[in-house]
């Protein structure tokens, strides 16, 4: 072999390998990115940046959230259960922080998509709340 191909596999190696690196990287950084979220960050990120005033819930939303501060009674069995965060769009909390109450939806014989997710040490005193009408895809933060 002259040196002239020895050259040429060694320049095609370099870029593989340069190219190889630049992937590794990008792959790596993007994970990084990923979990350097802070819990703020989760809840206000994105698509999800968005607050909504109690008053503009749906009137359902609003019944729900005064079912809330006076601790029932619910319409649904579920109301009132761990709601587990596993979309990961809520701050990080530990297991039983947050908990789902169901958002009736006129017309519809069953659930439906909407949720007032809420959090804190006392159900009846929430320290934030959240509504979905998309089952969990998005959140807004429920501010007064």
């Amino acid at each position: 072999m002259d040196l002239k191909r020895i050259r040429a596999r060694i320049g095609n190696a370099k870029v593989v390998a340069t190219l190889a690196l630049a992937l590794a990287l990008t792959a790596s950084l993007g994970t990084i990115l990923v979990q350097a979220r802070t819990p703020a960050d989760q809840a206000l990120s994105g698509a999800n940046a968005a607050f909504l005033a109690e008053s503009g819930l749906p009137r359902q939303g609003q019944e729900v959230m005064e079912l809330i501060r006076q601790g029932g009674p619910f319409r649904y069995e579920k109301d009132g259960s761990v709601f587990g965060n596993r979309e990961r769009l809520l701050p990080s909390q530990r297991r039983g922080f947050y908990r789902e109450y169901t958002v009736p939806t006129p017309g519809l014989k069953h659930r439906g998509a909407k949720r007032i997710v809420c959090g804190g040490l006392q159900p009846k005193a929430p320290e934030a709340c959240y509504y979905t009408e998309d089952h969990y895809s998005s959140f807004k933060l429920i501010v007064q």
